[in-house]
């Protein structure tokens, strides 16, 4: 017997199956396991070829690094100022 879906009604599958039971989360489990082992393999793979591997980000020349600043120049010294009350006269 089969049964048809009525509007609007999708059939659970992959990640929208919501069910809970115990063989469904081993199901749903050993799919994404797949997936990852395939995933590592072919990252593996890439990585294992010569021509294949990812180039490290370039670094700065020194002409680049003299140019930039590394920090502001700071602000001359100069003597505290007292704390103040709100009236604007110095606590004892």
């Amino acid at each position: 017997m089969t049964s048809r879906l009525g509007w609007g009604k999708r059939l659970r599958v992959g990640k929208h199956d919501r069910r809970n039971s115990m063989k469904m989360k081993r199901r749903k489990s050993q799919v994404k396991k797949k997936a990852r082992l395939k995933r590592q393999k072919v990252e593996r793979k890439a990585a294992a070829t010569p021509g294949a591997a990812k180039k490290a980000a370039p670094k700065k020349s020194a002409k680049a690094a003299a140019a930039a600043p590394s920090a502001p120049p700071s602000a001359p010294a100069e003597a505290p100022v007292p704390a103040t009350t709100p009236t604007g006269t110095v606590p004892s």
